[in-house]
């Protein structure tokens, strides 16, 4: 596993951030047993209680307590489970819809590449977050809809991979011999191209996991995303900013778990990419 790693993260920045990644999603698989205290326990004698190496703080509670009493460490744990699944079920999804739409309209051209390319100019041409914002109005917060409300826009990103390298793959060698060997059309997508093309999309994928959990955060912030009393990075930076002045702590630590994540995310992503591309290749 190790050697694998250093093989795909060569670099040792990369090395660095994939090993954060990891330490990430083991402190989510792991919440229960890691985090020292209850998420949603409150203690209003501890309002607003600072961390524990400023006056009145106390190790029991690392990084203080927001206003409700509530222990900070043991809530970003806990709300590092909400980004990373929301983030990595959302572009699953929308990964399974984007490549069978990107292989469909690449290949089969015609109609329905109009149909599928022109849904995706339609789409394109929202904002994401405010298209995203429009969905959970109407759908109401909670995580599954927060889910879809992502999904609904995401898969545009792959779609759009997929058709180009189908494109270019459908007049290969490869694919007219397997045409004239009377495969389906349904058989060379998925037998041929398909596997041909899973390289770029697999990078894609994991970029956009930073982007997804940062929407995730966007909506949770705006109130959209998931409710109390779960603990959600986005709601928490949200919760101190009436304090963010005599209590800085209510807000920083999530947004500094946010910004950690994401740049762990993004310089691993890149580090697979230049593995995964030729092109990068002495």
């Amino acid at each position: 596993m190790i050697s694998r790693l250093g093989k795909l993260l060569p670099d040792k920045l990369a090395r660095l951030a994939g090993l954060g990644v990891l330490a990430f999603i083991v402190m989510a698989a792991f919440a229960p047993l890691i985090a020292p205290q209850d998420p949603a326990a409150t203690d209003l004698f501890r309002r607003l209680q600072p961390p524990a190496w400023l006056d009145e703080g106390d190790w029991a509670f690392p990084l203080g307590c927001d206003a409700l009493g509530r222990d900070i460490l043991s809530r970003i744990i806990f709300g590092a489970r909400v980004s990373i699944f929301i983030g990595v079920v959302v572009v699953l999804l929308a990964t399974v819809i984007g490549v069978m739409a990107g292989l469909a309209a690449g290949y089969l051209r015609g109609a329905t590449d109009r149909l599928i390319s022109g849904l995706v100019d339609v789409l394109l041409g929202f904002p994401y977050l405010i298209f995203a914002v429009g969905l959970m109005a109407m759908m109401g917060p909670g995580v599954l809809n927060m889910v879809l409300a992502l999904a609904y826009k995401e898969w545009v990103v792959p779609c759009r991979l997929v058709r180009g390298e189908t494109l270019a793959a459908r007049e290969t060698e490869y694919v007219e011999a397997a045409r004239a060997m009377g495969a389906s059309s349904l058989s060379i997508m998925v037998g041929e191209i398909l596997p041909n093309i899973l390289s770029p999309v697999i990078v894609v994928g994991t970029v956009r996991i930073a982007q997804v959990i940062i929407l995730e955060a966007s909506l949770s912030f705006l109130g959209l995303g998931v409710q109390p009393p779960t603990a959600s990075w986005g709601s928490m930076v949200a919760d101190g900013r009436a304090f963010i002045l005599d209590a800085w702590w209510v807000s920083t630590f999530p947004g500094l778990a946010i910004l950690l994540l994401v740049l762990c995310i993004n310089v691993a992503s890149q580090a697979v990419r230049d593995a995964l591309d030729p092109r990068f290749h002495d």
